[in-house]
């Protein structure tokens, strides 16, 4: 079962967003995850939304973050790939949070664009204890998230 407690959902999003995003959630726990977030990009206003979250105490679901046109944006909107970093000083320049993130006992994080043709909707946020990305579970994890088809619920 995920590390969880209890799992909140943006109210704006649907049952069918809440069933999707609790399955890919444990569907990751599996795989080690131990923090799990969703976040909905909003170009016009160069803001994410947190929709879902595993710790809504940390990380409570009416959370937003600034777009920052930074590596990180690069990477993962402007180039629509995972954003890996497996371990904190990886991450700490492009999360203003880092410390939080440490102080959970976390060291590492990918961020999966979640597409629809060319655009970026918005990001499946796994992490973990420092190095547990490895290419093979790297690979796994985005397959779970193609596999979950979550365009629809960032639309």
């Amino acid at each position: 079962m995920p590390e969880t407690r209890h799992p909140r959902l943006d109210p704006a999003q649907s049952e069918a967003s809440l069933t999707a995003f609790t399955d890919l959630h444990a569907r990751c726990a599996v795989l080690g995850t131990r923090l799990f977030t969703v976040t909905k990009l909003d170009e016009e206003k160069a803001l994410f939304a947190r929709v879902f979250t595993s710790h809504p105490v940390e990380y409570p679901v009416s959370g937003t973050k600034p777009m920052e046109r930074d590596g990180w944006y690069d990477t993962t909107i402007a180039g629509r790939r995972t954003f890996v970093a497996n371990t904190p000083p990886e991450f700490a320049k492009y999360f203003f949070d880092h410390e939080l993130i440490v102080s959970l006992g976390l060291g590492s994080c990918i961020n999966i664009p979640v597409v629809d043709g060319a655009r970026v909707l918005g990001t499946v946020n796994i992490l973990a204890e420092a190095g547990h990305f490895t290419p093979e579970k790297l690979d796994a994890y985005e397959a779970l998230v193609a596999d979950a088809a979550l365009s629809a619920e960032l639309r």
